[in-house]
């Protein structure tokens, strides 16, 4: 009836002169896929409460809180964008988020802000530093900088 073998025993059996084969071993994500792994090394905040909990949970730490505000229309804030993503991979004990100025302008405004793109760094709840435009030399060396001090 179509079929290509002569016995329904002979259906699913395994001849042994397919070639062997390595053990299963599992491999990283990059590997496997083509497809970045949607781990969020930086959280976008997406209002003032979610914003206000952000900060006030960093206040009584030694963590260090890098903003970086941003626009979907800025070019420039576009080309930092991959950098920021690097260094977030980089320093896993730094706490980075990403603020939308067309969302959250208020907070953008406190900041005094006129530039984008822009970065901010806070430890306990105060400013320490920040970077102002796409220079990628100095926004590492304050984020090494702050990343290792205590204060």
């Amino acid at each position: 009836m179509g079929a290509n073998v002569s016995s329904p025993d002979q259906r699913y059996s395994v001849t042994s002169d397919l070639p062997s084969r390595r053990p299963w071993t599992p491999r990283f994500e990059s590997q496997i896929s083509p497809y970045k792994v949607n781990i969020p090394l930086i959280v976008e905040i997406k209002n003032k409460n979610q914003w206000k909990s952000r900060l006030n949970a960093l206040k009584d730490t030694n963590k260090l809180l890098v903003i970086e505000f941003t626009a979907k229309w800025c070019g420039p804030c576009k080309s930092l964008e991959p950098k920021v993503e690097e260094l977030a991979a980089k320093y896993t004990d730094v706490e980075f988020v990403k603020i939308d100025v067309d969302v959250l302008m208020s907070v953008w405004m406190e900041y005094n802000l006129h530039t984008l793109p822009a970065i901010v760094f806070m430890k306990r709840g105060q400013e320490v530093d920040r970077v102002v435009g796409v220079k990628f030399d100095e926004l590492e060396r304050k984020l090494h900088k702050y990343a290792q001090s205590f204060f």
